[in-house]
């Protein structure tokens, strides 16, 4: 077999796990090891010990690292390192060695993204745990400016978020480098636990804008999330006519309804919104009853909001 090949099959070994092959072969053949040991493979440029760590093959690392002597520090074209891939993957055996043999926690890949940042765009919340333990810093933040906190938050799940809250109660307070906040995320991504947890937890302020304008608010309804919408509207009490305002001017239907046959207005109305109430009015909305044959108007307690329905007939 020719050398080029014999590599080839052993760098498959490696991904496959088979150690005693690869460590007979590496025994055997000092070309072969040195073109193992120094190489770098495939577009990404990866080296064996970023396979071994990719695949979770705990014990092809022991041997590279303690019996072949590879450094734990490797990167490839992107800068990425084992301990990158091991976070990422969620081989959270293969994270601990790696850390236990020099690693650096908080080491960073292209576009300045940590181990952290790679374990929380998963749900193994152990390997996130093992990181902070460890040292990782949940306060670095990548080229756009989000941190593991925006990441986690954009992939919503609620126990991980409750735990990054737990261990830096305040981490919540940042924004990106186009001021989104982790509530921006949870919304557009329709993460509707998140959102939950952060209105509880957490002191975002209604109605808090990104540097082209968007709104939490304004992310959920643009992006069909209509239960996060209706969960704003309820936590932020006094409404959000200026966002509606802005929706309506860049085409949003006024005359939408959900799946319930419910109205923007059915909304205002249920949070008592007089605000959102007028504008969707002066915007052109009538009221009509829903699915259930609810009327808008049914749903107010508030007497200036009540007024404002005087003399509006339904248009079922």
């Amino acid at each position: 077999m020719a050398r080029e090949d014999k590599v080839k099959h052993l760098i498959r070994m490696t991904q496959e796990g088979c150690l005693g092959l690869l460590r007979e072969e590496l025994g055997k053949d000092e070309g072969v090891r040195n073109v193992m040991l120094k190489g770098h493979f495939g577009s990404s440029g990866d080296t064996v010990l970023h396979y071994a760590a990719r695949h979770g093959h705990l014990e092809i690392l022991k041997y590279l690292v303690e019996e072949l002597g590879t450094g734990v520090e490797l990167i490839n074209r992107d800068y990425k390192r084992p301990l990158h891939e091991a976070a990422s993957l969620g081989h959270q055996e293969c994270l601990r060695y790696l850390i236990s043999q020099g690693a650096r926690v908080d080491c960073l890949k292209k576009a300045d993204w940590t181990p952290l940042m790679m374990a929380c765009t998963r749900k193994n919340l152990g390997v996130i745990k093992d990181l902070i333990e460890s040292g990782a810093s949940l306060t670095l933040k990548n080229k756009d400016g989000w941190n593991g906190f925006h990441i986690a938050c954009r992939e919503g799940t609620p126990e991980i978020i409750q735990y990054l809250l737990e261990v830096s109660p305040g981490i919540w307070d940042v924004e990106s480098k186009i001021k989104r906040t982790p509530l921006h995320t949870a919304a557009m991504h329709g993460r509707f636990e998140a959102a939950e947890l952060l209105l509880e937890r957490c002191g975002y302020k209604p109605d808090a804008k990104d540097s082209c304008g968007v709104t939490p608010f304004m992310d959920a309804v643009q992006n069909g999330h209509i239960e996060i919408a209706r969960l704003l509207l309820e936590r932020h009490r006094e409404g959000h006519a200026g966002t509606i305002e802005t929706l309506l001017t860049l085409g949003a239907d006024v005359h939408a309804k959900d799946v319930k046959g419910r109205s923007a207005l059915h909304m205002a109305c249920a949070g008592q919104h007089a605000k959102c109430i007028r504008v969707l009015l002066d915007a052109g909305l009538t009221e009509a009853a829903d699915n259930s044959g609810m009327l808008a108007r049914q749903l107010l307690k508030n007497p200036e909001a009540l007024k404002l329905l005087e003399g509006i007939t339904d248009t079922k």
